[in-house]
């Protein structure tokens, strides 16, 4: 979390030296459903996709270089300046885990399958990262009200802070075993040792969404924006098995809708 509080901090100075610059600001809230693909499942069976599914919430902030806050007027008129802004977010996501699938069908009658379908977790992650945004029209034409919609494309790097939970209903009928939640023998017995970890933790990872904006009035848009976002690291929900089928590190979809308002 230190390490979050140091990133907050550098982004607020970051924000404070822009403000000197003279570039214009917006700021808006973000939210909407999430799937979170993990180790929990298989990562690309539809009915674990959907079925893992959480909810996310976001402040962002955007840096618009097409206008100036210091004049109150447009910037020098350039292909930057008129295409791209910077995106500054803080965000936070949860989602319920859990195996889904053919390993926990009804039919399924093995051990194995009874510590499946006990293995409970959660996904809980506090995002603060920044995107560079794309706009393939103009940005001014978007603000002078030339047309509603305003497609976009960013790409960028957000650091993590991951805090998961990890729970089961399925304990091992050996005496000696029995009330530790994270004995290893109540998980899938083709795991490793120590495969199951929910030790806080954060991570790196990198962002990538397409979206549009639709012109509400001369201050404010609304936004939808759909996102991918790929975890430099494989212990975001607290579980890292190693199988050959689900080896990819932790990874993000997320559908938001957003309200964005112009601050000068």
């Amino acid at each position: 979390m230190k390490h979050l509080v140091f990133a907050f901090c550098m982004f607020v100075s970051f924000q404070t030296t822009n403000a000197q610059l003279g570039f214009s600001h917006e700021i808006g809230v973000i939210t909407g459903p999430l799937q979170f693909r993990s180790d929990y499942g298989s990562r690309d069976d539809s009915k674990t996709n959907f079925g893992n599914s959480g909810f996310g919430i976001g402040i962002v902030h955007y840096l618009n270089f097409s206008y100036r806050a210091d004049c109150n007027c447009y910037t020098t008129d350039t292909y930057f300046n008129d295409h791209f802004k910077v995106r500054n977010e803080i965000s936070w996501n949860k989602t319920n885990l859990e195996h889904l699938g053919k390993f926990v069908d009804p039919n399924k009658t093995t051990t194995n399958a009874d510590r499946l379908r006990g293995h409970k977790g959660v996904a809980e992650n506090l995002d603060i990262g920044t995107q560079l945004e794309f706009f393939p029209f103009s940005i001014r034409s978007f603000q002078a009200f030339s047309y509603r919609f305003a497609p976009f494309a960013s790409l960028g790097v957000h650091y993590t802070s991951f805090s998961p939970e990890v729970s089961t209903t399925y304990e091992n009928p050996d005496p000696l075993l029995t009330g530790n939640v994270l004995e290893p023998s109540n998980f899938y017995s083709a795991w490793a040792p120590g495969s199951v970890d929910a030790s806080p933790g954060s991570a790196w990872s990198v962002v990538a969404s397409v979206g549009v904006r639709y012109k509400l009035n001369k201050l404010s848009d609304l936004m939808l924006d759909l996102r991918w976002q790929y975890y430099f690291n494989d212990w975001v929900d607290g579980l890292n098995h190693q199988l050959d089928f689900n080896k990819s590190d932790d990874r993000l979809v997320w559908l938001n809708i957003g309200y964005i308002y112009y601050l000068n």
